[in-house]
């Protein structure tokens, strides 16, 4: 028989004397039980503290739970809109605020919900979702607001306008569940996403556009000569750790200095500041083969 001490002593050195005089009666024959194992639990403390029969005690380390994520569908097709429900609802983590058919739905649903992440189908009836992803990230209210949008189109002027609008991260609809979760924690952690096929074409094109809009001269000019350093290592897909590691700075500094440029630069994301090097002809793109969607993550 375990047994369990529900009351809220004093302090965890007051239990465990009770636990030691119990130990003490049964030596000495006085009639009490004491068990091998007694667990104690104490003022609110997370954890349970183990009393063994030898008079020491230790404390188990449980798991912490990934945080949770809230997540707003937006999606034209109500069937594929259950299908999404369906699957982050099976995750423990990760919690449905809403559904939106449309993107003055998704706008509203947003304002009601405030969720973390707005799951954005480009190509909603009504509002389009490039548009309806403009105007929330726009909002002051939904400043916490991040957007992933899924797309079964790969049309250049698509493509860029799905970065441009902010969007922290760009899924094809053909993407692997498994993927598309892995996205969305990456998103949440406040990185940016890009499917490996929408990257690659996106480096692609950038050689062969003729003369893209660039940011004004003023904008690159208020970045100092290490976060216009920092915007290029960026933009060659390097992580706030590597950063950190090539410019010899802890990665906290490394953190500040992506997180001044973005805000110099009006950039809702890494995705944003990757484009904005490449516009700028801050970095020329390279025609070689990358690991692309994991080089746009920007993990800390």
């Amino acid at each position: 028989m375990v047994k369990s001490m529900t009351s809220k002593p004093a302090s965890v050195d007051s239990t465990m004397h009770r636990v030691r005089s119990a130990r003490a009666t049964t030596a000495t024959g006085g009639g009490a039980h004491w068990n091998p194992v007694t667990t104690i639990h104490h003022g609110g403390r997370s954890g349970d503290v183990i009393a063994l029969n030898d008079g020491a005690t230790y404390q188990p380390r449980h798991p912490q739970a990934a945080p949770a994520i809230s997540v707003l569908l937006a999606e034209g097709l109500g069937l594929v809109r259950a299908g999404f429900r369906a699957l982050l609802e099976g995750e423990t983590n990760i919690t449905v605020t809403g559904e939106a058919a449309s993107g003055e739905e998704a706008l509203a649903r947003a304002r009601e919900t405030r969720p973390q992440i707005v799951l954005m189908d480009m190509h909603l009836p009504g509002l389009d979702g490039l548009e309806a992803t403009r105007r929330i990230l726009a909002d002051p209210s939904l400043a916490d607001v991040k957007v992933l949008i899924l797309t079964n189109d790969e049309r250049d002027e698509e493509l860029f306008g799905a970065l441009r609008a902010g969007a922290s991260g760009l899924l094809l609809k053909d993407t692997e569940p498994v993927e598309l979760l892995r996205a969305l924690r990456v998103v949440a952690g406040g990185g940016a996403q890009l499917s490996p096929t929408i990257a690659r074409r996106l480096i692609d094109e950038f050689a062969t556009l003729p003369d893209p809009q660039r940011p004004t001269p003023e904008q690159l000019d208020e970045l100092t000569a290490r976060e216009l350093e920092v915007l290029t290592l960026v933009a060659m897909g390097l992580t706030n750790g590597q950063i950190a590691q090539r410019l010899v700075v802890s990665p906290a500094t490394a953190k500040t200095h992506v997180s001044r440029a973005m805000l110099k630069l009006h950039a809702h994301d890494r995705a944003k500041l990757v484009a904005l090097a490449y516009e700028s002809g801050l970095v020329q793109p390279r025609l070689r083969s990358v690991d692309t969607g994991e080089a746009l993550q920007g993990r800390v």
